[in-house]
């Protein structure tokens, strides 16, 4: 019996659906998905198991213009990743077609991936019709020599399952990286401190998501099988503090129900969350910040 197994990148611009389809993919919960562009911060890894294959996936930060030192770092690590995949799959948005971004990405592939195998994912292809689907495609792969494309809804998991078979075939022979039982390698930690973010970055408006930042602090194991998690909320101002906790604590309350919630079903058991929301002017500029979200500071630079 020969197995396989192996990294595979998702690239593309921010909201290009690629936590939706690494969701899909995994069949559970391990990236966090929002309408909000550039959630998605860390590398985070979903492994899936398609026949003898196992399919690590590398869920990429958009790529987009980095303005400060944190889209820095997340433009690096999305590069990174590519760069360390065996498989690449860019992720566009059937009806936004060839945007800015999408040209740069372009643009940057060649060298990134060194001729090793990269597939075209049009995504959200129920937007639009058929005719504007192949004019897309062509002219996408006239820009790049691409593997292989793939037509999909990540959301409602057309072509989804097509795309998976490709990239189990294509996988080098070995062991596999994880155990069976494993989806995806972010200690729970950091997990539950994404599901906590995403139910803020759903309550909150404007640029406040992306000058806030979530720590669990401490996760104690409860003889009676539940699990208590203490965690901060840093921000950086005190009105931003004052957004967060809400009239009378109700936001920050609302949203430590909602994560709680998920978090059970998550794990499978009761769980008691507890959020604390801290100032830190600086969070932005201090590495071990970087460090817990899986990015190197320094690529900020």
């Amino acid at each position: 019996m020969t197995t396989r197994a192996g990294f595979i990148a998702l690239i593309g611009e921010p909201n290009a659906g690629k936590s939706t389809l690494l969701n899909r993919m995994v069949g559970a919960k391990v990236s966090i998905v929002t309408h909000k562009v550039q959630t998605t911060r860390a590398r985070i890894r979903g492994v899936a198991i398609e026949g003898e294959s196992q399919l690590v996936f590398v869920d990429t930060p958009g790529l987009f213009k980095p303005r400060r030192r944190l889209d820095r770092a997340m433009v690096a690590a999305a590069w990174g990743g590519a760069a360390d995949a065996d498989i690449v799959v860019l992720l566009v948005e059937a009806h936004r077609g060839i945007t800015e971004g999408v040209e740069r990405i372009l643009d940057g592939l060649e060298e990134v991936t060194r001729g090793r195998k990269v597939a075209l994912a049009i995504n959200k292809i129920d937007r639009v019709k058929s005719e504007a689907l192949l004019g897309l495609t062509q002219d996408l792969n006239e820009r790049y020599d691409f593997s292989e494309t793939f037509m999909i809804s990540a959301e409602k998991g057309h072509g989804v399952d097509a795309l998976r078979s490709w990239l189990a075939s294509g996988l080098p022979e070995g062991p596999w990286l994880y155990p069976e039982d494993q989806i995806a390698d972010l200690p729970m930690r950091m997990i539950a401190a994404e599901m906590t973010r995403e139910k803020l970055t759903l309550r909150l408006h404007q640029e406040l998501p992306y000058q806030l930042t979530v720590e669990t602090e401490n996760w104690e194991e409860r003889k009676d099988g539940s699990a208590k998690i203490d965690q901060i909320i840093y921000v950086m101002r005190d009105g931003h503090k004052g957004i967060v906790l809400g009239k009378k604590g109700e936001t920050v309350k609302a949203v430590s129900k909602a994560a709680r919630e998920e978090l059970e079903e998550f794990l499978g058991r009761r769980v008691h969350l507890f959020l604390q929301v801290k100032v830190r002017p600086n969070w932005l500029e201090e590495a071990e910040r970087y460090s817990e979200m899986g990015l190197d500071f320094k690529d900020g630079n």
